[in-house]
């Protein structure tokens, strides 16, 4: 009997310990930086428990205080994201895959709201990519980024529009807009990201960017 009640008492402490340690993490998901993923899912790894984004890309679980959160959605590569006893809000950008019918799966499946603004953006990351395998960031670009071509050491987004007899796109580089010819000057094993923008979303820079933008972020001292 004492053992049994010693048993009991053990149980009861450990059961009031674990439940002590879990916590109310809240979130939210997006891709591209800005665009909310709808439906995402966001399960916690040692407590179990699963939940979706809503329409903002908004979340909450329960987790415990020394926890991972695991976020997934059609179309694009899952993330883990690790949580300790201060964490209290996340944010989680999701990569969408480099597959040419991503766009398609991700719109399908009701991630994205506004599907234009998904259709108008690509991207590659050199996560799962050996950008090493190229020459120079010329055959990075026409080999790796969908929709679009280098001609002449200019980069063409297929389907936009021409101004000014030229159809090049704007090409920014850490933030700074940069001739295309001085892109032979960077190394594919440099390149952290490739965003491409075109339509609505090139607007932002105004006619500059009429013929689409190609975004690339170079890799600083931690990647």
């Amino acid at each position: 009997m004492k053992n049994l009640g010693l048993l009991i008492f053990v149980f009861f402490v450990t059961a009031y310990h674990l439940v002590g340690q879990e916590k109310m993490v809240e979130g939210y998901v997006t891709t591209f930086d800005s665009i909310p993923l709808i439906k995402a899912e966001v399960k916690a790894v040692k407590s179990k428990l699963l939940v979706y984004t809503d329409s903002l890309g908004n979340f909450r679980i329960n987790c415990l205080t020394k926890d991972k959160l695991k976020i997934d959605a059609n179309g694009f590569n899952a993330q883990k994201i690790k949580i300790y006893e201060d964490t209290k809000v996340v944010r989680v950008d999701l990569n969408l895959k480099t597959s040419a019918k991503s766009t398609e799966i991700a719109i399908g499946y009701g991630h994205i709201q506004d599907a234009d603004k998904l259709s108008a953006i690509a991207s590659l990351h050199n996560k799962g990519n050996n950008f090493s395998q190229y020459a120079n960031i010329y055959d990075l670009i026409r080999g790796q980024v969908p929709g679009v071509q280098v001609i002449n050491d200019e980069v063409i987004i297929r389907g936009q529009n021409t101004i000014n007899g030229s159809a090049a796109a704007l090409i920014v580089v850490d933030g700074s807009i940069i001739d295309s010819s001085d892109l032979v000057m960077i190394s594919p094993v440099d390149v952290k990201r490739i965003n491409v923008l075109k339509d609505s979303a090139a607007a932002i820079y105004g006619s500059r960017g009429a013929n689409g933008v190609v975004i690339i972020e170079l890799k600083g001292g931690d990647d």
